[in-house]
């Protein structure tokens, strides 16, 4: 139905701009797009007016015709439609499918439905640019996005959230709660973190450095830049170049900034002697990578230039894989439902088409990571193709409040980097062995984390999390000084608090309180100073009873302690 609503848009689009071009048109997951190449940019004022076309069409019945044409009759059909013909030439077979509805053809495999009519609830949601066939160096086209649905209700539901994702959007709640900023004077991609995300981030890489040393972790710190050679051991400069930034020229010699930490956690592994009693070894870092991405993928904090990892290599002999493995998987699901992300999908990601390896090490190494999913009981989907160029992989994609799935922790099997820079342990036996690795990124990149993070609490975060816990509101200058106490008391307790002390009247800093999206604020006044007490408010607008000032102490002291 979606697939047959976007040729009813294309057939819409044509009746008012009968000199546009037209490039393809999908059903993608709850709707539809199509591009076009029009004489004019479109404005959102356009949708309804190729909404009420749509309708016509819908309304006047029309079946969906499939037919089949040589490619010289297709490219007669399609004389006028240059995308068209770009896409006939590249069939492969002599025949070319098409559909009508109506006067209007298109080039379609299909399916459809049988007649117009059976496109029920729609609604065309927005515009974007995009460029033909994804390449930046081909035109820029249209893009009209839809959704169709099976009723009205289940339309109505659908549209509900895409507002709830729009007031959620992390781009938004970023500027509005004073968190991060981008400016054209560094470029596009790379962010600058503000004061209060600054102390989110600090909250939270404590956390996980915290947790890494209680699992058995080490914390290592490598350099920015590396030598052209090492990239070429790697096999970077061979299977990843093009996410690559070119080479800086020091002093003769070429050097890259680094797109993944691996190479140097390897140098560490061969800077010493390793014994099978060394093994595992689990190294984590919080490592900066920058990798090249497109101007026109770039999308705030979840696609960037710039990225944060939090990385980690377990290196093991291979009795301990399967072991290491299960114990990355149970480490990832603990650290999400710490997070507040109690959902999540497993994906096992095989073979790509372009790889390192043999077959049979490609095999026994997806062999590996099927089993431990099967003994963890844990349901997964295969992601054909989808491994990295040095081994097959596990992904987690979380599950927000808005019931998105994103991308986020991965687990890699690697036998590249121990071959290519021969690294070696001393057996049992006294010989020397190949170690196995694991490579690992827990919440991925700490800049698609936070964002995710901003949408699935829409900027509202937990207590243990928010950079501004409390803000203590005073009635009148007089209750300034118990206001200062208290301030002293809640900082004794490493409680993260803020007095408003502006001459303004109290439901005007009530109002701004809950604008930052502070969890509580505290209103002191007469009787509160007189009693040691505080009248609590959270952000919600729920006033709380009237209660002593070293009882909510307590309450918060242990909800932020337990990451409530």
């Amino acid at each position: 139905m979606r697939h047959s609503a976007s040729h009813v848009m294309a057939e819409a689009v044509l009746s008012i701009f009968p000199e546009a071009k037209f490039g393809i048109g999908p059903s993608i997951e709850n709707g539809f797009y199509y591009d076009f190449d029009l004489p004019r940019s479109l404005t959102p004022d356009d949708l309804p007016v190729i909404e009420q076309k749509m309708g016509e069409i819908i309304k006047a019945d029309l079946p969906f015709i499939h037919k089949e044409l040589t490619k010289e009759e297709a490219r007669q059909l399609f004389a006028s439609q240059p995308y068209k013909l770009e896409l006939i030439d590249e069939i492969p077979d002599d025949k070319v499918g098409i559909y009508e509805q109506g006067a209007f053809v298109d080039l379609c495999r299909g399916p459809h439905v049988n007649t117009t009519r059976e496109i029920k609830a729609f609604k065309l949601t927005n515009i974007a640019g995009a460029y033909w066939r994804g390449n930046e160096r081909f035109p820029m086209l249209q893009r009209i996005y839809g959704t169709a649905f099976n009723n009205q209700k289940e339309l109505d539901e659908h549209l509900a959230i895409i507002e709830e994702a729009k007031r959620r959007d992390h781009r938004k709640l970023g500027k509005e709660l004073n968190l991060f900023t981008t400016s054209d004077e560094i470029g596009s991609g790379l962010i600058i973190y503000l004061p209060k995300a600054g102390r989110i981030r600090a909250i939270i890489e404590e956390f996980w450095r915290q947790e890494h040393f209680a699992n058995g972790y080490e914390i290592l710190y490598t350099p920015h830049i590396g030598l052209s050679k090492l990239w070429e051991t790697s096999g970077h400069l061979d299977f990843y170049q093009e996410n690559m930034y070119s080479p800086i020229d020091i002093e003769g010699q070429d050097y890259y900034l680094k797109p993944m930490n691996c190479p140097f956690h390897m140098l560490a592994y061969k800077s010493q002697l390793r014994s099978y009693r060394d093994l595992p070894l689990r190294w984590a870092e919080l490592g900066t990578v920058y990798r090249y991405e497109r101007s026109g993928v770039l999308l705030g904090l979840m696609r960037t230039r710039g990225i944060t990892q939090d990385d980690a290599h377990i290196i093991c002999t291979p009795e301990q894989m399967n072991d290491e493995i299960s114990e990355v998987l149970r480490f990832s699901l603990h650290i999400w439902h710490v997070f507040g992300f109690q959902k999540y999908k497993v994906y096992l990601s095989t073979h790509p088409e372009k790889s390192i390896g043999t077959e049979q090490m490609w095999s026994d190494a997806q062999d590996a990571l099927r089993k431990v999913i099967d003994e963890n009981k844990l349901e997964y989907e295969v992601d054909e193709g989808g491994g990295a160029f040095y081994g097959p992989k596990i992904d987690l994609k979380i599950e927000d409040a808005l019931g998105r799935e994103w991308q986020m922790t991965t687990i890699q099997f690697d036998f590249n980097l121990p071959e290519r820079f021969d690294m070696v342990y001393t057996g049992a036996d006294g010989k020397e062995h190949r170690p196995y690795m694991v490579h690992r990124v827990l919440l991925g990149s700490w800049e698609r984390f936070f964002g995710l993070l901003l949408e699935h609490y829409g900027g509202a975060f937990p207590v243990w999390l928010a950079p501004v816990q409390v803000k203590v509101i005073p009635v009148a200058d007089r209750h300034l000084d118990y206001a200062r106490k208290l301030e002293t008391e809640f900082k004794s307790r490493g409680v993260r608090v803020e007095v408003d002390d502006r001459s303004e009247r109290m439901n005007l800093k009530i109002r701004q309180a809950q604008l930052e999206k502070i969890p509580y604020m505290l209103v002191v006044g007469d009787k509160e100073a007189a009693d040691n007490s505080v009248s609590v408010r959270c952000r919600s607008g729920e006033q709380m009873p009237a209660q002593p000032f070293t009882s909510f102490l307590e309450t918060i002291s242990a909800d932020i302690a337990n990451k409530v």
